[in-house]
């Protein structure tokens, strides 16, 4: 007995242990971020914070900015987005004011002579002798009102929640503009490396002519061999492949900003005279915390989470008991001609 007794013990303190409830992971530590870069000097200017139409000095290219900026079709999307988060508002906002309705009806109700109901209408005079009838017509109209009290923030705090994704919509495209732009600026520059690496191969190209040219010269005065000549040749052949494979390029290059400029693919107007006639501004990094505040994508993160919290306390009050307003007014009988009579109809 005294053994069972142990094993009894044992079993529910094994039980008691596996009923615990987990404890919550710790939150990491946020690390504080450094004063400056490295390699650079605490100067707070930032390239970040000027415009495109500033940093860029070239024409077309700000033109495609601006028309893909208009015609994007993932920008147009995010606008859309835009305007449904801020229709929520609207929507959460005109849950916590009292709720109007107003409608009419029509219907007819028979009840059983041998009932209560019916055994009292068969003896009840409406109007100078006339009886209930016993195909009871049933008109109304009026308006109903109800408001819920919002004791526990709920729709205060949904209402703040969608206006904070409000926020973050506007940052996601923001975020999605700042993409764009960087992709086409980009795309616009290796377009341009690729027009001056096709210029180099055709003047190669050029050059390698005429040195066949004074190959098969050579051979025709015995100073060159045959071998020499296809060698020329094969160089010829691999310059011309070289620059089909250019071409290629380009030609894709050009599709690829066309679809983000969002139009149907058309040659890219550019400066041919190539990329190193390019200037640039001088960049400036500025200090990291700039980083943080001028990316649109930790922003957008830094609303979701709030909204998040918000979403958190509206799940948890709707556990709680919720107070409700209700009330109507309105005219309701039998026949439309006692609608009027007031206040016998009143409801």
């Amino acid at each position: 007995m005294i053994k069972i007794n142990n094993y009894l013990i044992a079993a529910c303190i094994i039980a008691f242990a596996s009923c615990k409830i987990p404890s919550l992971a710790p939150a990491p530590v946020a690390k504080q971020a450094p004063n400056m870069f490295p390699n650079s000097s605490n100067d707070s200017t930032n390239s970040a914070a000027i415009s495109y139409k500033s940093f860029f000095a070239d024409t077309n290219l700000r033109n495609l900015i601006d028309t893909a900026l208009h015609n994007n079709q993932e920008l147009a999307i995010a606008f859309q987005e835009i305007q449904i988060a801020k229709n929520e508002i609207k929507s959460k906002h005109g849950k916590i004011l009292p709720m109007v309705e107003a409608g009419i009806g029509l219907g007819v109700d028979k009840v059983g002579r041998f009932t209560s109901q019916g055994a009292g209408d068969a003896s009840t005079e409406i109007d100078n002798g006339k009886l209930v009838p016993e195909w009871l017509p049933d008109f109304r109209g009026g308006l109903k009102a109800t408001w819920e009290v919002d004791i526990w923030k709920k729709l205060r705090n949904a209402k703040k929640a969608a206006a904070i994704r409000y926020m973050s919509s506007i940052e996601g495209r923001n975020f999605l503009i700042t993409n764009l732009v960087a992709e086409i600026a980009n795309s616009y520059f290796e377009l341009l490396a690729l027009d001056n690496q096709l210029d180099v191969i055709r003047k190669t190209i050029v050059l390698q002519k005429k040195a066949l040219e004074v190959v098969k010269v050579q051979k025709q005065a015995a100073a060159a061999t045959e071998l020499a000549v296809k060698k020329f040749e094969g160089e010829v052949y691999s310059s011309q492949s070289l620059e089909y494979d250019v071409l290629q390029r380009i030609q894709e290059k050009e599709n690829l900003l066309n679809l983000m400029v969002g139009r149907y693919p058309q040659p890219i107007v550019r400066d041919t005279t190539g990329i190193l006639s390019f200037a640039l501004p001088t960049m400036a990094k500025g200090i990291p915390s700039q980083l943080l505040v001028n990316r649109p994508d930790v922003k957008q993160a830094a609303f979701d989470v709030q909204a998040a919290k918000l979403d958190l306390s509206v799940a948890k009050a709707e556990f709680l008991p919720s107070f409700n307003i209700s009330g109507a007014l309105g005219a309701q009988a039998f026949s439309p001609s006692y609608l009027a009579k007031l206040p016998e109809s009143m409801l």
